[in-house]
């Protein structure tokens, strides 16, 4: 009688090798437990080869050159739009006024844009002034529009590059105030607004879309900035000039300066997002000078 020959030892899992294993992946033959194992089209791989082929694989990008994602949160337009309430309630708690809060608000007073404040030092008016709302309906307007536009920017030119355009078109909007309206007292965030309705524009011109309906609500808003006294004609000119110059940076100057790597055509975007927001200040510290 032949002596029983000894079994072979058991498979166990490559990456928990506690556990015993009779399955493995289709693609690198290791052997891996159920809970190491996705689904492939044939067989099945492990998490492993998974992220491997992950990492391997190009990533759709948009037309600036953002990574483009279906699932894509707008944090930056949510946190933006949290931001501006929260200021606003401070000031309604200060001046215990929820439509005249711009009246015993020390923030208010301490943020709001104000030419011969910033010429004498208090620069953050030039950023804090756009958080600022004269009353509710300014604010929900600011907010409803900044809403509507600001996520479809942000999926377009990703959340860095959207957030330079916000900023830059707020300093746009104080850089034309500093010039044109210097004994004005300018809140809220239609600077920056404006600055998206241009940079929504340029995407859809880029994009090869119908641009008319924006360049008429762009109309319609610029002529009610003209015609009503106590809105910040200058404001939203410049923050509408900011904006349209920096998204055209980012859509537009790679291919005008033949930059032939996606690479190089986002690091031209971010030198023209550069130039512009330090044009801006430029522009601001200039001004500040002049004033007497």
């Amino acid at each position: 009688m032949n002596p029983q020959q000894p079994s072979p030892p058991a498979q166990v899992c490559a990456r928990h090798t506690d556990r015993p294993t009779g399955l493995s992946c289709t693609r690198c033959g290791r052997p891996a437990c159920p809970e190491c194992l996705r689904p492939a089209s044939v067989g099945q791989h492990c998490v492993d080869c998974v992220r491997a082929d992950q990492r391997s694989t190009q990533k759709v990008r948009t037309a600036s050159g953002a990574v483009a994602s279906r699932n894509s949160v707008p944090f930056v337009t949510y946190s933006l739009i949290a931001l501006n309430v929260l200021v606003y309630a401070i000031t309604v708690a200060q001046s215990r006024s929820l439509m005249a809060n711009e009246g015993g608000s020390s923030l208010f007073v301490d943020w709001v844009m104000y030419p011969p404040a910033v010429a004498a030092g208090d620069w953050f008016r030039v950023i804090g002034s756009g958080f600022l709302h004269y009353g509710l309906i300014h604010l929900l307007l600011n907010m409803f529009a900044l809403y509507i536009v600001g996520r479809d920017i942000e999926m377009v030119l990703g959340r860095v590059r959207y957030l330079a355009v916000y900023l830059i078109s707020l300093l746009g909007g104080s850089a034309a105030v500093m010039l044109l309206a210097q004994n004005s007292l300018t809140a809220g965030a239609s600077g920056a607004v404006y600055g998206l309705f241009g940079a929504i524009t340029v995407i859809l011109i880029r994009l090869r879309q119908n641009p008319n309906s924006m360049l008429i609500l762009i109309g319609i808003n610029v002529f009610i900035s003209f015609s009503l006294p106590g809105i910040s004609l200058w404001g939203h000119l410049g923050g509408l000039a900011a904006g349209t110059l920096a998204t055209l940076g980012i859509m537009f100057l790679p291919a005008w300066v033949r930059a032939r790597t996606p690479e190089r055509a986002r690091l031209v975007g971010f030198i023209a997002l550069a130039a512009l927001g330090f044009a801006a200040l430029a522009v601001i510290a200039l001004a500040g000078a002049a004033l007497p």
